[in-house]
């Protein structure tokens, strides 16, 4: 996670623990927990904040990534392609969501969250499997703030 000129490294742990909620823990390189919270799309609970990022900017980016990147319903307005892409438009409130689908296997590669008509976060995604993503990177267009997650283990 790069942070202005500020870089953080770790592993990420994100648990399922109800149909709308997710638990995601951030610990270092050595297993020393950085952040703990509960999210969903509508509630956020912290658990546990390193002192060093109990900062209100650093908190709500985090939230309002992470409730992005873990949405799990998008309803589609419009549909349209482009060469190698199906793109479908989502507006939900005041923002409007662009999913890329590629096209051969259908799989999502990419979402642009806008707001007020201007790019707000892009999430990449490269998976080889339909259901896991092997890395995702987050990329903020107003801050310079940039998230690349990568998979350590298999999920099966």
């Amino acid at each position: 996670m790069d942070i202005y000129k500020n870089h953080v490294s770790g592993i990420l742990i994100i648990k399922k623990i109800t149909e709308t909620t997710h638990r995601v823990v951030m610990t270092s390189d050595f297993g020393n927990k950085m952040i703990d919270f509960e999210i969903s799309e509508n509630d956020f609970k912290l658990n546990y904040v390193l002192a060093d990022l109990d900062k209100k900017m650093v908190i709500n980016f985090l939230k309002n990534d992470f409730q992005e990147l873990l949405r799990q319903k998008y309803p589609v307005a419009e549909s349209f392609e482009n060469d190698d892409s199906d793109i479908f438009l989502s507006k939900i409130d005041k923002k409007t969501y662009y999913l890329y689908y590629t096209k051969v296997y259908h799989q999502l590669k990419k979402i642009v969250c806008t707001k007020n008509e201007k790019e707000k976060i892009d999430f990449t995604f490269a998976s080889k499997k339909p259901t896991f993503a092997e890395t995702i990177n987050l990329e903020h267009k107003d801050f310079k703030i940039t998230i690349k997650l990568f998979q350590i283990t298999d999920t099966e």
